[in-house]
């Protein structure tokens, strides 16, 4: 059976952060809805992160479970009621198989949003997401590849996971919903879509 302890460190660390990250983006926030797909064993384990990271930061979330795409307009207008300054979502595939309509619905009611991965900020419009680096991960990848080639077996090589970790801010999706980003934030990003 695979250790998985590693894998729940690094969802529970990157979920934290996420919302560490969205607080120092802006400021002043305090309530955040967080959409996540608690049917997902992973997914109430982000929550607690994020609950537990929540209560140091001074932010109060608003979480929402997602079953399916349908329940996303509901899920935005209660937090837009319950006066939601943010959005963040939990890294299950639902969103990122509805990242066009979570970015569309986050952009229209002005939540400044964070992702789990930068697919939804690079390709579907989002603002921020803080996200394993992609190439690093591919080149890592393409090691253990060589290994294998060379006669390695895959059961000997050791689970690894992101070591290196992006931030990417969406500066076009920051203007449309009316977002100064601090500048010693966007110091910060590792890549700024313009």
């Amino acid at each position: 059976m695979p250790d998985y302890s590693q894998f729940l460190t690094y969802r529970w660390n990157c979920s934290a952060k996420r919302l560490e990250l969205l607080k120092e983006a802006v400021p002043g926030i305090s309530r955040v809805l967080v959409l996540s797909y608690l049917a997902d064993p992973i997914a109430p384990l982000q929550v607690k992160a994020l609950k537990e990271a929540a209560r140091s930061l001074g932010v109060t979330l608003q979480v929402r479970d997602i079953q399916t795409a349908d329940d996303l307009p509901a899920a935005f207008d209660a937090g837009a009621k319950e006066r939601a300054e943010g959005l963040l979502t939990t890294a299950e595939s639902i969103f990122i198989a509805n990242r066009e309509r979570v970015s569309e619905l986050a952009a229209y009611h002005r939540f400044p949003a964070m992702y789990p991965y930068s697919i939804q900020v690079v390709e579907a419009g989002g603002l921020m997401a803080y996200d394993a680096n992609y190439p690093d991960l591919q080149t890592r990848a393409a090691t253990y590849v060589d290994r294998i080639l060379k006669g390695a077996k895959p059961s000997d090589l050791a689970v690894q996971q992101p070591t290196k970790l992006s931030l990417v801010i969406n500066l076009k999706a920051a203007k449309a919903i009316g977002l100064t980003i601090p500048e010693s934030f966007l110091q910060r990003a590792d890549q700024l879509i313009e």
